[in-house]
């Protein structure tokens, strides 16, 4: 299929981000647009699931100041190449691909030279600056697309793509020694169930600080050598620490669990206020605290690889693109069992 047939499709169903605010408010519409056909170097997806991120929510309710009117969110989408635009080398009609989170860079400024293009002063996100997967198609520059298994399961694929791949630079940002590490993961939603998985597949002691008792369940069947509520202490000091929770409270409560030397990372775009830290009882004897950035190309490729190896249980609860209103009102109120991942009604 090329891009002129592309042109006289039907209109597709977009969920839009109309009025950022609070859930209860609903911020959200369901639209009738006509798809873009795909400009050079870019590729046109069928959308067969989309992971519902925390980012999401963010950008939904306002934490994200919205960088366009009327995004479409979603930037784990799993999905059916459709069209390639003029120029388009890498993908084919017919191709399983993934859409993630980064969707341009400059590729000249030196922290793209340097193989940190996360950190590009020009970088563009899908679902952001570009729309995403909370549709029936989308369009993604084919540079930025991930190359997919055809027979993997597209409703367990899609949270790899943000969650997977943000969790895994969550923990290389950790410092998780090589092997027998002592990791302490706060929150345990998509990209800490992961997370823990590629943690314990390297030999590392996991132990879970969460306050859903679902989410404690689901940790120790994965594996993990504890699961406690939130703010309390592990049974032993910790290596590393990853907050994945929005919760800057919980900032000084892990860097008080960290053993001398320990890392703390703190993953994800927005988080509330951090409150004072002392400096004796949470920095001193040479701990570290780091923020997490997006991700590079290289990180999702690297990540894909490792997931594919260790076989990920992904944890899923679907919900009818339709319904994507419903996933982020439950997201918020954490009533979500894993990665919330829209598919096709």
């Amino acid at each position: 299929m090329n891009a002129d047939t592309a042109r006289t499709r039907r209109a597709d169903r977009s969920w839009v981000v109309a009025r950022p605010g609070p859930m209860e408010s609903r911020p959200l519409d369901l639209v009738q647009r006509e798809p873009s056909p795909p400009d050079p170097g870019e590729v046109l997806v069928r959308v067969e699931a989309c992971g519902v991120c925390r980012t999401d929510l963010h950008l939904a309710e306002g934490d994200l100041a919205p960088h366009r009117a009327n995004t479409v969110p979603g930037h784990e989408v799993v999905g059916e190449v459709e069209a390639v635009g003029p120029r388009s080398t890498r993908f084919a009609p017919g191709d399983r691909v993934g859409i993630a989170w980064l969707r341009h860079t400059c590729e000249r400024c030196r922290y793209c030279r340097s193989g940190a293009e996360n950190l590009c002063p020009a970088s563009r996100y899908t679902g952001w600056d570009a729309d995403g997967g909370f549709a029936d198609r989308a369009v993604v520059p084919e540079d930025y697309a991930y190359a997919l298994p055809a027979s993997a399961d597209a409703e367990r694929l899609a949270p790899l793509l943000c969650a997977g791949i943000i969790g895994y630079r969550a923990l290389l940002r950790a410092d998780l020694p090589p092997t027998g590490g002592r990791l302490g993961i706060y929150g345990f939603g998509a990209s800490a169930h992961l997370a823990a998985q590629v943690a314990l597949a390297r030999g590392a002691r996991v132990h879970v600080m969460t306050r859903s008792e679902q989410a404690r369940r689901l940790a120790l069947e994965l594996g993990a050598a504890s699961a406690g509520d939130t703010r309390a202490a592990p049974p032993e000091p910790l290596d590393s620490a990853i907050v994945f929770a929005p919760v800057g409270d919980i900032v000084p409560v892990a860097l008080a669990a960290l053993d001398r030397s320990g890392t703390l990372a703190v993953a994800g775009i927005h988080m509330t206020d951090i409150p004072p830290l002392d400096y004796q009882r949470h920095l001193f004897h040479e701990r570290t605290l780091r923020s997490v950035t997006a991700n590079t190309r290289h990180d999702g490729v690297e990540f894909l690889r490792l997931a594919a190896e260790i076989d990920l249980r992904v944890t899923t609860t679907p919900y009818p693109m339709s319904h994507a209103d419903r996933a982020l009102a439950d997201l918020a109120a954490d009533r979500v069992h894993g990665a919330a991942v829209l598919i096709p009604d």
